[in-house]
């Protein structure tokens, strides 16, 4: 099969004390690489400088993951790629695993979703309790009412194919927005897949940011915006087996 045309994204805000070591891996991987700075201030500019065959988009001001992650899609799809892979920059992925994204990301195949919860790899970590709950209780519900058969709905390892990414109607802003990114899958019909990754939390504090950093509010914003997509989808009653 014929190489892939892709593009490998990442969506940063104040990733200073990752993304120059990140993105030494990515380039290893991927020849053409996307950030979205999504407002950063705390000097990943400046990192991002000593990198000149990276394209940058910034934000002027911090919108969120899900808004970078939309300017990232757009981007991919007006510079006629065909799979654009998303990679965080916290050093929770291993970049060396992008080519297998791209590989399982065939024609058939509409979106490729990183798991941490397929299978154990030799030296997972143990993910924050709060997170591994919301986690489970999310994907869970988001399984009930579309019918599907994800094991971790947040995971933003992924691969797409562009041609689907076309399809979506996404609004929503914030880190809530792979939720109402599945609900879109499911209208759509694509075709999804998951694969396995290890399970890396590093020794740092890691923050949502306002009340989002209360666990049980973060639930309840996720509930909440689960509902509205699903209203907004017109699948607030919708129930079919879409992953393959």
């Amino acid at each position: 099969m014929a190489q892939q045309n892709f593009l490998t994204a990442l969506p940063v805000y104040n990733e200073v004390r990752h993304i120059g070591d990140v993105l030494q891996k990515v380039t290893r991987f991927s020849t053409n690489i996307l950030v979205v700075d999504d407002g950063s201030t705390d000097g990943t500019a400046e990192v991002l400088q000593t990198f000149p065959n990276v394209r940058v988009i910034r934000h002027p001001e911090n919108r969120g993951y899900g808004a970078a992650l939309r300017t990232a899609f757009s981007y991919a799809i007006d510079q006629g790629y065909e799979v654009l892979v998303t990679i965080d920059c916290d050093g929770q992925h291993e970049p060396h695993r992008i080519p297998e994204f791209v590989a399982a990301c065939t024609p058939e195949v509409d979106v490729v979703s990183g798991s941490r919860y397929l299978k154990r790899f030799p030296g997972d970590s143990e993910p924050p309790p709060d997170r591994r709950r919301i986690n489970e209780v999310i994907t869970a519900e988001l399984n009930r009412r579309l019918g599907l058969h994800l094991t971790d709905a947040f995971c933003g390892f992924k691969a797409y194919r562009t041609e689907a990414l076309r399809k979506l109607d996404l609004t929503e802003n914030g880190y809530a927005m792979p939720i109402e990114f599945w609900v879109q899958a499911v209208k759509h019909g694509l075709r999804i897949i998951e694969i396995p990754v290890p399970l890396i939390y590093l020794e740092e504090e890691r923050a949502f940011g306002g009340a989002l950093d209360q666990a049980e509010t973060r639930l309840a914003v996720y509930r909440a915006v689960l509902e509205r997509s699903l209203q907004r989808a017109g699948l607030a009653d919708f129930s079919k087996t879409s992953l393959i």
